[in-house]
């Protein structure tokens, strides 16, 4: 064996023995006639001591060792006169007797510290050595236990874990695939699978009544910093059950991931609330409850009362009231006006109403609103003297209610109120069960098109199919939609409506879908599922920023594998052998 100890598992009880470690130097320092080596691994770092007076051969050789110079070392331990309370091994050290440098290494492009100097392009080109960083690497030992305790969650729940396939056909409804062409079947091309949605539903037909996976999912999609071109889900599924029966269940599951990973204890029910009224309080279906300046609406107290036209002709006004902030100066004003009229936002503007501690008003509109209007308005945002009410307005409710949602977060994030250590979680339901597109021209499924409308709306499927419910349901956790799911449709005529309103005919859904729809011939059962984002559910849990921290070699915001050169052009013998004919992209 290289080792009979690791790197981070010596402690004062083991004074006196002599070990054998191996690992990487992450620095060395001369003092005297002493070079002292830390010695890195997995699970820590030990100092080692070498002496001049004791071994000058020896310590001729430590001193030169270079950073990341993989070696063995075997020495005595003993206890350290000054001690380092900042690592776990820092009341002992090792008095060399032996160096073996085992592999020599060139100098890194970064150093290899918690605090270091790479950039992000950088260290993803040397993933490899970034992992090397304890910063890095603890999010994906993170990753590792939590997918531990979910599969023994699950199996505890008589969870079946079952592999579905990477190769599947293309399927419409969802986002963008990825295809892979077949030598095998020349001209044809396989997807990968967005989620293996109806493979689920048909190991529900099977008889598996309750299936999960952790399962590699592919979508060519635009990125952001909690979106990959692959990630991965905890796939669930589960026959004869209800709404309510499958919120239990996997509400049951983040309790328990949050008690065991942070300590943090969910209440025994969480908070459900509706979509509709997600969007009229926080403008997002994926609301953040960490703080609150929830949305008033005061179209009926601005609209008619001034001269000002942008009020008067807007479909939507509405404010957000932000508690001690009527100190803001105009400068900082400004940068919020700035910061809405963003591309990434795309209001045309921002008004404010400061009401001053010592009872005074000043506004953006004082020109066009009297005091005691303005004062209505305070009472409306049940706003206090002090606090700051800022208010946009659009001809489109749902868009500016988006917009207004950018602002809270915004000042949130200012007032240092997104604590990553906090963990406000809820579920959102009832979603609407089509939302129109605007590229398609047409209504499109909000989830997906087996996605059960609420019994009761059933009938507006023929006459205003927009207004129906769906049985769907999102967990939500600190602004992030981490899961979600719903009921199945398991009836082949609900089906076939479905697939009617969404302008398929019967030949198309039969070719897209007659796997599927051939399975729920058979006696299909009653079935709902779930999916939770597990990149996303690291990230909350470690507290990052973006998903690719909690990934082992994640793509760059281009979508390309920096490290690897991904993707990347290939041989014409094998364009040749697919039957591949390549069109240079247009400039």
């Amino acid at each position: 064996m290289y080792r009979t100890k690791t790197c981070g598992e010596l402690r004062q009880a083991n004074v006196g023995e002599v070990v054998t470690l191996a690992g990487w130097v992450q620095r060395t320092r001369k003092m005297g006639g002493m070079t002292f080596v830390n010695l890195r691994d997995r699970y820590g770092i030990t100092q080692i001591v070498f002496n001049n007076e004791v071994n000058a051969p020896l310590c001729e050789a430590a001193n030169h060792l270079g950073r990341e110079f993989v070696v063995q070392i075997t020495g005595k331990v003993e206890e350290r006169s000054s001690k380092n309370a900042n690592i776990p091994t820092g009341d002992i050290e090792i008095i060399a007797q032996e160096l073996n440098v085992l592999n020599e290494s060139a100098t890194p492009p970064f150093t290899i510290e918690d605090n270091t100097d790479g950039g992000d392009d950088l260290r993803m080109k040397y993933r490899y050595l970034d992992l090397r960083r304890n910063a890095v690497r603890k999010n994906l030992e993170l990753r590792h236990r939590m997918t531990i305790l979910i599969r023994n969650f699950l199996d505890s729940r008589d969870f079946i874990e079952v592999e579905t396939p990477i190769l599947i056909g293309s399927t419409p409804e969802g986002a963008r695939d990825f295809v892979v062409p077949s030598r095998m079947n020349p001209g044809q091309f396989y997807a990968l699978p967005q989620s293996p949605q109806t493979l689920k539903q048909l190991l529900m037909v099977a008889g598996f009544d309750r299936y999960f996976q952790i399962a590699k999912c592919f979508r060519d999609e635009d990125l952001r910093a909690d979106r990959q071109p692959e990630f991965t889900q905890i796939d669930c599924e589960m026959s004869y059950v209800d709404q309510e029966d499958v919120i239990e269940v996997f509400e049951g599951m983040a309790r328990h991931l949050f008690k065991e990973v942070r300590g943090v204890d969910l209440p025994e029910k969480l908070q459900q609330m509706t979509w509709h009224d997600a969007m009229r309080l926080y403008g997002s279906d994926k609301p953040d409850l960490r703080f609150g300046m929830t949305f008033v609406e005061l179209k009926d107290t601005f609209a008619g009362k001034a001269d000002f036209a942008v009020f008067n002709e807007a479909a939507y006004i509405g404010g957000i009231c932000v508690p001690g902030c009527a100190d803001y100066s105009r400068k900082q004003l400004d940068e919020l006006t700035n910061f809405v009229k963003r591309p990434q936002v795309g209001a045309k503007g921002l008004v404010y109403i400061k009401y001053n501690a010592d009872g005074t008003i000043k506004s953006s509109i004082d020109k066009f609103y009297t005091p005691e209007q303005l004062l209505e308005v305070k009472e409306a945002m049940g706003a206090k003297d002090g606090d700051l009410v800022l208010i946009l307005s659009g001809d489109n409710a749902n868009k500016t209610r988006v917009q207004l949602c950018s602002l809270r977060l915004e000042m949130g994030e200012r007032l240092g109120l997104r604590d990553k250590d906090k963990f406000e979680c809820l579920w959102i339901v009832d979603f609407p069960l089509f939302e129109w597109s605007e590229e398609e021209q047409r209504l499109m499924s909000t989830h997906h098109p087996f996605t059960k409308p609420n019994p009761e709306d059933i009938p507006l499927l023929d006459t205003d199919p927009a207004k129906v419910r769906a049985m769907a349901y999102d967990f939500v956790c600190n602004g992030i939609e981490v899961g979600g799911g719903s009921l199945r449709i398991h009836d082949g005529k609900l089906q076939a409506k479905m697939f009617e309103v969404l302008g398929f005919t019967p030949e198309k859904a039969m070719a897209q879908f007659g796997f599927l729809i051939n399975a729920f011939k058979y006696g299909a059962p009653p079935h709902a599922g779930l999916a939770f984002g597990l990149d996303r559910f690291v990230s909350i849990m470690a507290g990052l920023d973006s998903i690719r921290d909690c990934i082992a070699f994640p793509k760059n915001n281009s979508g390309r594998d920096v490290m690897l050169d991904a993707p990347s052009a290939i041989d014409q013998a094998q364009l040749d052998e697919l039957l591949l004919d390549l069109r240079t992209p247009e400039a």
